[in-house]
């Protein structure tokens, strides 16, 4: 299987830019957050939808950037 359906964009969280990429492997969407620079991940999940897949781990980095 081969990721589908591709997307890397920016978004803004709290302040701080992340980058936010999706893509579909099967009948799956996943979606991976990480800080621009130096690129640690921050989130990792997936969803039925890319929206369902982005919805769930922009809600974790909202958590964890609480903390911070």
């Amino acid at each position: 299987m081969r990721a589908e359906n591709y997307r890397k964009e920016k978004k803004e969280v709290r302040g701080k830019t992340v980058n936010v990429t999706s893509y579909k492997i099967g009948e799956r969407y996943f979606c991976h957050i990480d800080n621009v620079n130096p690129g640690v991940t921050i989130a990792r999940t997936q969803g039925a939808s890319r929206e369902e897949a982005q919805q769930l781990a922009l809600q974790k980095v909202y958590e964890r950037f609480e903390i911070y």
